[in-house]
């Protein structure tokens, strides 16, 4: 299928793009970008990058909107270089790095999405870059990181929620539900006082 009969919503299904199966789901990324909220001629930082899923579709639903995707595998980072040459070319900037050791170099973000890798110190450096109505938007799946985002929550509002998913596959001669890991989803909005 052409990228251009894709359409620009996002939520593509993960056989869009190449992976290894870090990836963040199509119904979790859809979700996210009920908060992120693409513009036209904005900048993501998609941070734990993985295929780079999210900084594309940021890219292909606002027009001029470009993204700077970090994944510090460089392995998944050439996918993600790839997956943005077919789905957004020339939209997609891939870092390879840690994020900590980058966020530093990085261009001010109108809007930043954690899909792996956060602690404490990226999320206090990632909320320090947004400017008034900036959006972030956090993903974890881990209990730890279910933690960080419980005190991020706590410290700075916004919303949190767990994002449970089920889809249907053959099971024997029926249909069966396959869970999908669960996410733990913090969404906040920079006010003009932060």
């Amino acid at each position: 299928m052409d990228s251009d009969d894709l359409g620009t919503t996002p939520g593509l299904p993960d056989e869009t793009f190449e992976h290894d199966g870090l990836i963040t789901k199509r119904h979790q990324r859809a979700s996210a970008f009920a908060f992120l909220r693409p513009r036209s001629g904005e900048l993501l930082w998609d941070l734990g990058a993985g295929s780079g899923a999210v900084a594309i579709e940021w890219c292909r639903a606002a027009a001029d909107a470009r993204a700077v995707a970090v994944e510090r595998d460089p392995e998944r980072a050439g996918r993600a270089r790839r997956n943005g040459e077919r789905l957004a070319s020339g939209r997609v900037e891939v870092l390879v790095g840690d994020v900590p050791g980058l966020l530093g170099t990085l261009p001010r973000p109108d809007a930043v999405f954690v899909g792996g890798g956060a602690s404490a110190e990226v999320l206090d450096r990632c909320w320090d870059a947004l400017g008034a109505g900036g959006r972030l938007v956090v993903h974890g799946v881990t209990i730890d990181t279910e933690g960080l985002l419980v005190e991020a929550y706590r410290s700075r509002g916004g919303s949190l929620a767990r994002l449970g998913v089920e889809t249907a596959e053959p099971l024997g001669r029926f249909l069966g539900w396959r869970p999908l890991r669960p996410v733990v989803q913090w969404a906040c909005v920079k006010g003009s006082s932060s």
